[in-house]
C-alpha cells in the first residue's frame, strides 16, 4: 500500500482545511503527464485532457503548461477551459445531442473543432455555424467500439458528407471508458485507419479517450509505451489527437477523511468515516473498488469502511485489510484524482469538501469547503 504523505501532513492538512479533503499532489500529476506525453513519438501529436474528469482550474493549468489542449463533452468543460486559460483552439469538442443553445455557446465561445455522432447532428450544426468549422465523426463500430449509443457507423458516412456544409476531417474513435486493456487500442488501429479512408477529407485521427487506470495494482495496467510504439508505426501524414482523462489525473488524488465510529461484528472491523459514497465516483459507472490506506501499525483486519449516510450501501471499501483504528484516526482513499469532485453530490443533503493542491510538501487550497447554505442556492 503506497501511503501519499506522512500522518503528521494529513493532520495538518485536516486541521487546516476540514474532513473530509481532497488532496492532489502536483508531482504526481506533473510526472504522469511527462510519461504519457513522452510515450508516443509519432511527431504530429496533440494530447488534450479529457477534463470530464476534474474540471479544477489550478489542475487544468498544469495540463496547460505542459503543452497540452483540452478536450471538452459539454459547454461547461469548455467553459471552464476558457477560464482555465486555454484558447479555444486548444480546445476540441467532442458531443453528444447538443441541443441549438449548446450549438451556439460553444460558437461564440470560438469553439471551431467538434467532433459529432449522429448525421442529424452534423446537418444541425451546419445550419447554426456561420464560420468554418473543423468538423469529425464519432466512429460506431460495433466490432472495435462494442455496442454503444455514441457515434456513425461507415454505412453513414456518406449521408453525412451530403448535409455537410463543411469537409469532414476527423474520425474520432473511442473505445469506452476505464479500458486497461493495451491491446483493446493496438489490435484495432490497422480498421479505424481504414475506415478514415472512407472520409474523402481525412486528415486527423482523434485516437481517445477511454484509456483506464488500475485501481487494482494486481491487475491490467495500459501500456503507453507499447501503445504510442505501436500507434506511431501505423501512421503518417494525418494530425493525431490523444485524450487521456482518468489515466492521466487519477493517481494524483486522494481523499482524506477521519474515523467518527469504530465498531466489531465477530472478526470483521466496521469503520465509519465522515465521508460517504457522495464524494467518489458513481460506482456503478465508474467501477466500485479504491485503495484504501491507513499511517496505523499493527495486525489486520478485515474492514469495511463506511459513509455517513444512512444509505445501506454506503460503503467506500469492503473487506479491506486495516489495522484497528480508533476514533480520530485518518485514512485516505486513494486514486480519486479522477471522477471525485467531478462526480461528487449533495446526495442526502450534505455539503461537498474542499480541494487542496500539495507540491514540495506546501499546501493550498484551490477549491473553498462548501456549507449548508449551498442547499438553498437558486431555491424560491
Amino acid at each position: 500500500m503506497a501511503i501519499p504523505f506522512s500522518n503528521a501532513l494529513a493532520q495538518e492538512l485536516l486541521e487546516t482545511y476540514g474532513s473530509p479533503l481532497y488532496v492532489y499532489q502536483a508531482e504526481r500529476l506533473d510526472t504522469t503527464i511527462a510519461e504519457i506525453t513522452q510515450a508516443i513519438p509519432y511527431p504530429k501529436t496533440k494530447f488534450h485532457f479529457a477534463s470530464v474528469t476534474n474540471g479544477n482550474l489550478a489542475l487544468l493549468k498544469r495540463f496547460l503548461k505542459a503543452g497540452w489542449g483540452l478536450h471538452a463533452n459539454t459547454p461547461g468543460d469548455v467553459y471552464l477551459g476558457l477560464h482555465a486559460g486555454f484558447e479555444p483552439h486548444q480546445i476540441v469538442y467532442s458531443g453528444s445531442n447538443l441541443s441549438r443553445e449548446d450549438f451556439e455557446q460553444v460558437f461564440d465561445w470560438g469553439i471551431r473543432r467538434i467532433n459529432l455522432d449522429s448525421v442529424s447532428q452534423v446537418q444541425h450544426c451546419c445550419e447554426l455555424a456561420q464560420v468554418p468549422i473543423e468538423l469529425g465523426l464519432r466512429l460506431n463500430l460495433p466490432e472495435i467500439t462494442g455496442e454503444s449509443r455514441i457515434g456513425v457507423h461507415p454505412d453513414e458516412f456518406r449521408d453525412a458528407i451530403a448535409v455537410s456544409k463543411f469537409p469532414i476531417t476527423g474520425l474520432h474513435f473511442y473505445r469506452g471508458t476505464g479500458t486497461n486493456a493495451t491491446e483493446a487500442f493496438t489490435q484495432v488501429i490497422d480498421t479505424v485507419i481504414n475506415v478514415a479512408q472512407q472520409l474523402p477529407d481525412w486528415r486527423v485521427l482523434d485516437f481517445g479517450g477511454g484509456f483506464g487506470y488500475p485501481y487494482r495494482k494486481d491487475g491490467a495496467r495500459f501500456d503507453w509505451q507499447e501503445f504510442g510504439t505501436v500507434l506511431s508505426e501505423k501512421l503518417s501524414d494525418v494530425e493525431l489527437i490523444i485524450e487521456p482523462g482518468r489515466a492521466a489525473i487519477a493517481e494524483s488524488g486522494c481523499l482524506l477523511a477521519k474515523v467518527v465510529s469504530v465498531k466489531w461484528q465477530g472478526e470483521k472491523q466496521i469503520v465509519g468515516v465522515d465521508t460517504s459514497i457522495a464524494n467518489l465516483a458513481v460506482l456503478a459507472v465508474h467501477g466500485g473498488y479504491r485503495e484504501i490506506v491507513s499511517w496505523k501499525e499493527g495486525a489486520y483486519y478485515l474492514t469495511d469502511i463506511c459513509g455517513n449516510t444512512t444509505y445501506s450501501r454506503d460503503y467506500l471499501g469492503k473487506s479491506c485489510q486495516l489495522p484497528a483504528l480508533s476514533v480520530g484516526d485518518c485514512v485516505a482513499i486513494l486514486d480519486t484524482g479522477a471522477y471525485g469532485y467531478a462526480m461528487s453530490s449533495h446526495f442526502l443533503h450534505r455539503f461537498r469538501p474542499a480541494e487542496v493542491l500539495l507540491e514540495n510538501q506546501i499546501h493550498r487550497l484551490i477549491r473553498d469547503r462548501e456549507d449548508y447554505s449551498v442547499l438553498l442556492g437558486g431555491q424560491r
